[in-house]
């Protein structure tokens, strides 16, 4: 008479010969980093397409400063050009866009002065040291734009440091030289 198997190790052989459930136990393992590199890629897409996005914005509107036009049109104020950025922004909101971007415009003698550090303290953005000068006809401007972005993923934080309470500070510059606008003026030099 063949010794008899306990019952326990009787059990315990048959589930490990049965394969029934090996790919949902290999998922189970793979299943936390695939979501976190799927999301992590999401969120760095829609970074990279809103940084884009603030960026051509940005372009578009300093022209408007460059060759005279926003100065001409009679409002110069830092609320009518970040209206006038904000409804040029493709996708995102209008409002949330007024409500969160900053801007910087300010004038320099030269190229060379151009040295104004970002205006981030103890981790946020300080509105006192942003200033709203477009300058005249043959200034040399600097714009820059501010937009925190709040990561939608928590654990790409450590990897994108800017803000606190997660969330990246996207930002664009352009510098550039004022068109000498004034009638039959001589060009810049």
């Amino acid at each position: 008479m063949p010794a008899r198997v306990p019952p326990a190790a009787s059990r315990l052989r048959r589930l490990i010969a049965c394969a029934s459930g090996a790919t949902a136990v290999e998922f189970a393992f793979i299943a936390l980093p695939f979501f976190m590199l799927l999301i992590g890629i999401l969120e760095l897409g829609l970074m990279f397409m809103a940084s884009t996005t603030i960026n051509a914005a940005t372009q578009a509107e300093a022209r408007l400063i460059r060759t005279g036009q926003f100065q001409a049109g009679g409002s110069t104020s830092m609320s009518d050009f970040k209206t006038a950025l904000c409804n040029n922004m493709s996708w995102i909101s209008t409002s949330d866009c007024m409500a969160n971007m900053s801007l910087d415009v300010r004038t320099f003698p030269n190229f060379a002065a151009i040295s104004v550090p970002p205006p981030i303290v103890n981790g946020a953005l300080d509105s006192n040291q942003l200033q709203f000068t477009p300058g005249a006809s043959c200034d040399i401007v600097l714009v820059r734009v501010y937009y925190p972005w709040t990561l939608l993923a928590p654990v790409l934080e450590p990897g994108l440091p800017d803000l606190g309470s997660n969330k990246k500070l996207l930002t664009t510059a352009v510098a550039f030289r004022n068109e000498n606008w004034a009638a039959g003026g001589p060009p810049c030099s």
